[in-house]
C-alpha cells in the first residue's frame, strides 16, 4: 500500500466536492486547507436561493456561465460565513484560478495555491506572483 501524499490526499478530495457543482459546464471544487486540516469546501454553483444551470440552463455572457460562482469564491464566502481565518492556508482547486478568483485569494491571506486543470488566464498567475502566493499546477499520476 502506497499512502498518498499530503497534496495527493487533498486533491482527491477537491475532485470529489467538484461532483456538487450545479453548472452543466465545468465542475470546480475547491477545498481550503490550514495545518493538514479543511476549513472550508466549495463548488461552482447559484447563489443560495437561485436557480442552478442544471434547472434553468448555463447564463453565458462573453462565453463564460454568469449564473454560478466560482468554486474559490465559494469556499471563501464559507469562511466569511462562519468566521474563519484563512490567513497562511492553502488552497486546493481543480482548476487554475481565474483573474477574479486570484485577487480573492490573495486578500483572504492564502499563501498557496495548488491545482489541477488549466485555466488559461495569465492575468491571475501574473497577480498570485506579484503578491507572492505560491502556485504548483499537480501533476495527476493516471
Amino acid at each position: 500500500m502506497t499512502r498518498p501524499t499530503w497534496d495527493q490526499y487533498f486533491i482527491e478530495i477537491t475532485l470529489a466536492v467538484a461532483k456538487r457543482s450545479t453548472c452543466l459546464r465545468a465542475q470546480v471544487g475547491a477545498i481550503i486547507v490550514k495545518d493538514k486540516r479543511i476549513l472550508t469546501t466549495g463548488y461552482n454553483g447559484a447563489p443560495k436561493g437561485l436557480l442552478h444551470c442544471l434547472d434553468v440552463g448555463c447564463e453565458i455572457v462573453d462565453g463564460h456561465c454568469v449564473r454560478t460562482l466560482h468554486a474559490e469564491q465559494n469556499a471563501i464566502i464559507q469562511a466569511a460565513l462562519h468566521g474563519v481565518s484563512l490567513a497562511g492556508g492553502t488552497i486546493y482547486s481543480t482548476h487554475q484560478p481565474c483573474h477574479t478568483c486570484a485577487k480573492m485569494i490573495i486578500n483572504a491571506g492564502l499563501q498557496r495555491v495548488v491545482y489541477v486543470g488549466d485555466y488559461p488566464d495569465s492575468i491571475a498567475m501574473e497577480y498570485l506572483r506579484l503578491a507572492g502566493v505560491q502556485v504548483e499546477h499537480f501533476e495527476r499520476a493516471t
